[in-house]
């Protein structure tokens, strides 16, 4: 992640400090969402667990980032939400084989919530938020446990039982099959995909952006080759205090997407971005996973369409943001392209109207765009020059 991008983000982080974890002790029990949690600190040796509330029953709704925004208006609501989680941790190897990561591996995989007891060495303290991933509550080690079995989900545990099925094909066939993605990610951590020999944890944090970029980059594949997009569009979507625009642009296949951030005190703005031009990115996308949660959402639209374009992407943080995880990109993104777009003729018309929809001025956007300027080389110059020199 862009370096300037981290130390403003570990600023916002500072406001997290007034939300409040739940309180337990030693001992706890509850049914987990299904949820886990796989570290990456000292891969590959890494702290892996269950997350689970105080909270008997059906608890799906703690670990289902699909159905939050349709349920709720506040991103506090969702952070309160999420610090019910109380996360249990032991140190294992990756490619471990033990009772233990069996037992994760069988929550991971659950077609429902999983009642456990559960022990700890201390008394769990703390919450997390990251920009990446999803807040969660105390921690703690693990002294003790015990789960109750359940079912697998069907289609994941057709793929688990498929040890001649590669990673990247099992993930593109449960997502076509309809599979939430946070489910394909979740199982896709714990191991539960590819050759027989090849599988092990993955970090969750790495596990999401592997199945968004998973996806598309296979989706790509196709939408590289179909007729390019007739007209330019532009669709918006605003919610838990972002804003998304995002112009569709009748060129072939390319991608930018820019971010707003603004600081603590909603006085200005610092832009970060990163892009990619008709052929694959070689290198990881320096404004973090992002990056691909979004661009497997248009691409998705595209497939759909069986059409290609130049897509750029607008994102403003606002005051009082919070970090709730790369989920949000993907699901707002997705929000705004179930929405009916509107309809321009030409480059012109589309960022005037793209600009009444976000505080920060058109000609920054434009000036702080890599995109945008290796367009202007090929034939809208005079229009980005309007912007610029107005």
């Amino acid at each position: 992640m862009i370096k300037g991008k981290a130390t403003l983000l570990n600023i916002l982080y500072e406001k997290t400090k007034f939300f409040k974890s739940v309180d337990i002790n030693e001992k706890m029990d509850g049914a987990t969402p299904p949820s886990v949690f796989i570290g990456s600190f000292g891969y590959p040796k890494v702290f892996i667990g269950p997350m689970t509330p105080p909270i008997h029953g059906n608890t799906e709704m703690l670990d289902a980032p699909e159905k939050w925004l349709s349920r709720m208006n506040t991103p506090e609501e969702i952070a309160e939400l999420r610090l019910k989680l109380v996360r249990g941790k032991r140190t294992v190897h990756v490619k471990e084989d033990s009772r233990f990561v069996d037992g994760i591996r069988d929550i991971a995989l659950a077609k429902q919530s999983t009642e456990m007891e559960i022990e700890f060495s201390k008394k769990p303290t703390g919450g997390f938020f990251h920009e990446e991933l999803q807040p969660f509550g105390p921690s703690a080690p693990i002294k003790s446990w015990r789960i109750e079995s359940g079912r697998y989900d069907e289609k994941i545990e057709k793929a688990y039982y498929d040890t001649d099925l590669k990673s990247s094909d099992a993930i593109m066939e449960l997502y076509k099959a309809g599979t939430a993605v946070s489910v394909i990610q979740r199982a896709l951590s714990v191991g539960a995909f590819g050759l027989k020999n090849n599988r092990k944890l993955v970090p969750t944090k790495w596990a999401i952006t592997a199945v968004d970029s998973n996806i598309s980059e296979t989706l790509l594949k196709d939408v590289r080759e179909f007729p390019v997009l007739e007209e330019y569009r532009v669709y918006e979507c605003e919610h838990m205090r972002n804003k998304f625009v995002i112009i569709f642009i009748p060129q072939q296949w390319s991608y930018e997407s820019m971010e707003a951030f603004y600081n603590a005190e909603g006085t200005s703005a610092t832009i970060f971005s990163d892009y990619e031009m008709y052929h694959k990115k070689k290198e990881y996308a320096s404004i973090g996973g992002c990056y691909y949660s979004i661009r497997s959402t248009v691409a998705a639209l595209l497939i759909k369409e069986r059409k290609q374009a130049a897509v750029i992407i607008l994102r403003e943080a606002y005051k009082d943001y919070i970090p709730l995880g790369v989920w949000l990109t993907r699901e707002c993104t997705k929000l705004a392209l179930e929405g009916k777009p509107m309809v321009f003729q030409t480059i012109k018309e589309t960022l005037n109207y793209a600009g009444t929809k976000l505080t920060v001025p058109m000609k920054r956007w434009i000036e702080e765009s890599n995109l945008l300027k290796t367009m202007a080389s090929k034939g809208i110059q005079t229009s980005l020059n309007s912007f610029l020199n107005s």
